[in-house]
């Protein structure tokens, strides 16, 4: 049997005409299917707009929220498994930084500091051309004595003096090294060593109020 599509279109046309004043209980059934489609679509976006689309939203975001705090979780519970471990470094560091501070000679310790320098080169049988302090540079925690030395020897005893300053137990450092020789025979080095101490309490404060600057 043929179906005759014109003939159902038409069918499905005649049932929208002539609705006005009809109650829609009383209309055929395609425009009452299609009425009841358009109400639904319309109660579908009038419910994502006021409603659901707030909602995805909230989830959307509470997603997004739930992966920064397994991430953080993550994160904590390493460090919880380490944390024994993490102790033990610490140990070691305050370990380190009090046997370096140990090296740092107090204000009082420096005279005898520049002695031990002094010892160290004519001890070698080095002859000082000139050894001139320079002027303190006082850093946070620590000031810093800069002195200019120009001695004569042989290439031997210089390289002993260098080895003695190596060994001292507190912190010297020789910096801007330079040899040249002299006319008498032998070299001269010309060499600024830097000798460091900490400061004390009051010098602290003092460094901590100038970082502060003046009170308003």
């Amino acid at each position: 049997m043929a179906i005759n599509l014109n003939e159902i279109g038409d069918s499905i046309g005649a049932q929208f005409r002539d609705l006005n004043g009809l109650h829609p209980g009383l209309w055929p059934i395609a425009p009452r299917i299609a009425t009841a489609i358009g109400v639904l679509l319309l109660v579908l976006g009038l419910g994502w707009y006021f409603q659901w689309s707030g909602q995805i939203e909230a989830i959307d975001n509470g997603v997004i929220e739930e992966g920064k705090l397994k991430a953080d979780y993550k994160q904590k519970l390493t460090q919880a498994v380490n944390l024994e471990a993490l102790k033990d470094q610490r140990k070691l560091v305050l370990q380190y930084v009090a046997t370096m501070e140990k090296q740092l000679p107090s204000q009082a310790e420096m005279a005898a500091l520049l002695a031990d320098i002094n010892q160290a080169a004519t001890g070698r049988g080095l002859q000082f051309d000139s050894f001139i302090p320079g002027t303190v540079v006082v850093k946070d925690y620590y000031a810093e004595l800069p002195i200019s030395i120009k001695i004569f020897g042989s290439y031997h005893d210089l390289g002993q003096f260098v080895s003695d300053i190596a060994k001292l137990p507190r912190i010297v450092t020789l910096n801007n090294l330079g040899i040249s020789t002299v006319k008498e025979g032998g070299l001269a080095l010309e060499v600024t060593a830097k000798t460091f101490r900490y400061l004390n309490k009051d010098e602290v404060m003092t460094q901590a109020n100038l970082k502060k600057g003046p009170k308003k």
